[in-house]
């Protein structure tokens, strides 16, 4: 008699399926409204006459998106993950019809603050609702198609806007996302009727000096980028800005992050300085190619295209090799790279070079974030123990966002109040290759000689 064999549920079964798609579907659309939004901002801000906001209008989503973070996932702890995912759904939707409609760039900055809030909300949720309707054995597979769901908006999202804005208007890449976000969210909610009564620990307690900080550390980034350029006061102010976003982030991070400590604070460092480098530096590309090379919105988002595929193969060929692939050297190479990348760009705004040569300019860059990005969450999670997994999880994400808003925050500065005596373009740039040398210099003190957890 032949023993009969059992195959386990995947996430597309039965159980799972609309949730799985509707999960995916919902992290894809925010990803692909991400990276959109990158390549028609130049087009917005010419309609809008909004140059002095552009870089608050990538900045200021960021940094209300680490104070969604923070919400949500106290939220969560406390009632479960139903509530926080509907409430930033909304606010996410919310925002991309202040966006659509937006007939000034203040009020599409608006727009985008509350999508970013929504959205850093939507992530944490998101991975809370995996936690409690997928078992155990199913969560690496929900995880790598929620990767998938981020690489196709990659390959595909800046070119998509870009079309969009050539045909219709760019006001359709916000409100042609918001009927989608609907459908996608319609998907999830089946699943999600069996904890709507709440599956959180209510004697969990409000992490109201969290998100204090959480909201101060925005706060400061947003008034860096509107006080920067007071007249007179204007560069005290920034530094201050500076000054008070850095105290109140660090509540937010493991114990010696800002000092480099050895170990997991290094790791957290060198990966929030890596993304604000790439990110700094990646809104400029499509500005710099419709500005000053006439590109079209669809030729300039294949720059981004480019960079994303590169990221995705990188990522790839570093999962396959494995062990044999050292996480502290996937980091060093990684930050080397993305920091010739920047270089090239750097070059090509500076000597006025072949438009070409930024478009491999991201391919490279777009390469060394692929190595070092799951090396570093990988390092994370070996530095940690299953206590401190969720702070210091929340802590790696926080650091990408935070010091991309701030390295954004920074560039819009520089971008607006040097723009009459030296080229924007170099000056933007030159800063994020600073900050990438930072992080080369700083990635050899990821290793440890004992991987130890560290004290949040």
């Amino acid at each position: 008699m032949r023993a009969t064999t059992v195959t386990a549920p995947g996430i597309l079964s039965g159980a799972y399926l609309w949730i799985t798609i509707g999960a995916c579907a919902l992290v894809f659309l925010g990803a692909f409204e991400s990276l959109a939004v990158t390549t028609v901002m130049p087009a917005v801000s010419a309609d809008l006459d909004g140059e002095r906001l552009y870089a608050l209008a990538f900045a200021g989503p960021l940094a209300t998106g680490v104070i969604g973070m923070v919400a949500a996932g106290n939220w969560a702890d406390r009632r479960g993950p139903v509530e926080p995912l509907y409430t930033s759904v909304g606010i996410f939707v919310i925002g991309l019809l202040v966006a659509g409609f937006a007939p000034t760039m203040e009020v599409l900055v608006a727009g985008r603050f509350a999508q970013g809030l929504g959205s850093g909300a939507l992530t944490v949720a998101l991975y809370v609702v995996v936690a409690r309707v997928y078992p155990r054995d199913l969560h690496p597979a929900i995880f790598a198609g929620f990767a998938a769901a981020w690489v196709v908006p990659s390959l595909i999202g800046p070119t998509v806007a870009g079309a969009v804005t050539e045909l219709w208007s760019w006001h359709w890449v916000f409100l042609g996302v918001v009927v989608l976000v609907l459908v996608a969210l319609l998907m999830v909610v089946p699943a999600l009727r069996g904890l709507a009564q709440g599956d959180g620990d209510a004697s969990t307690p409000w992490a109201f000096g969290r998100l204090g900080w959480s909201v101060l550390a925005a706060v400061a980034v947003l008034g860096l980028n509107l006080l920067g350029d007071v007249p007179g006061v204007g560069p005290v102010l920034a530094v201050v800005a500076v000054i008070v976003a850095l105290v109140a982030v660090r509540p937010l991070l493991p114990r010696g992050t800002l000092r480099a400590r050895r170990g997991l604070p290094s790791v957290i460092l060198v990966r929030g300085l890596a993304a604000a480098a790439f990110f700094g530096a990646q809104v400029y590309i499509p500005y710099l190619l419709t500005e000053r090379y006439e590109v079209s919105p669809t030729l300039a988002g294949l720059s981004l295209t480019g960079g994303a595929l590169a990221w995705s193969v990188a990522a790839t060929v570093q999962g396959r090799m494995g062990a044999r692939l050292s996480s502290v050297f996937a980091v060093r190479i990684g930050t080397v790279l993305v920091l010739v990348g920047i270089g090239m760009a750097l070059a090509t705004a500076a000597l006025r070079a072949d438009a070409a040569l930024i478009i491999a300019a991201w391919i490279v860059a777009g390469t060394g974030m692929g190595l070092m990005s799951p090396r570093t969450s990988a390092l994370t999670l070996a530095l940690s123990t299953p206590e401190t997994q969720g702070f210091n999880s929340s802590a790696m994400t926080v650091a990408d966002s935070f010091g991309s808003a701030l390295a954004l925050a920074i560039t819009g500065v520089l971008f607006a109040s040097l723009a009459s005596v030296a080229d924007p373009f170099t000056t933007v740039f030159t800063l994020a290759a600073v900050i990438g040398i930072a992080a080369v210099l700083l990635a050899p003190r990821l290793a440890t000689r004992q991987p130890r957890p560290v004290e949040v």
